[in-house]
């Protein structure tokens, strides 16, 4: 397993995190937030490994979360990585993600970090989402590719 968060010394932070790719009858689950620079934008749940957490594991709580929906896994979906800077720092990312099926809907989002939570079609999913790494997952979803 791979620490959620690695100092390089002066070179770029490595961070990992997992998310679900949440896939229905009533569409893909999908989140509104706020990103680091206080722009709002829908995106998936997705969040930070936490100690002794497998990527899988960390995907399925984030989902609940940041959802309030249980899910399945149904298995690895795409490794998504890219750069940013938080702070001034470049940070290096991966992203894990997981197709995932809902179970049941057991509670809430997490108000303080999800501004709306809701199902949408695919092709609502692709107007929605800003981020290039999105799109590349809505482009494997529209493909029904799983891996």
């Amino acid at each position: 397993m791979e620490p959620d968060s690695v100092s390089t010394g002066l070179g770029p932070v490595r961070e990992v995190s997992a998310g679900g790719i949440v896939v229905g009858p009533a569409g893909v689950l999908m989140i509104k937030v706020k990103n680091l620079m206080s722009q709002v934008v829908w995106t998936f749940p997705k969040g930070h490994l936490e100690a002794g957490e497998t990527a899988d594991q960390a995907a399925l709580r984030e989902v609940l979360e940041e959802t309030g929906w249980q899910c399945r896994l149904r298995g690895p979906f795409l490794d998504v990585h890219y750069t940013f800077k938080r702070d001034g720092r470049a940070v290096d990312k991966v992203v894990h993600w997981f197709r995932m099926d809902p179970e049941k809907r057991s509670g809430e989002w997490d108000p303080e970090e999800v501004l709306d939570c809701r199902w949408v079609s695919l092709m609502e999913a692709k107007s929605l989402v800003s981020y290039k790494s999105d799109h590349r997952l809505v482009e494997q979803l529209e493909k029904g590719v799983e891996k």
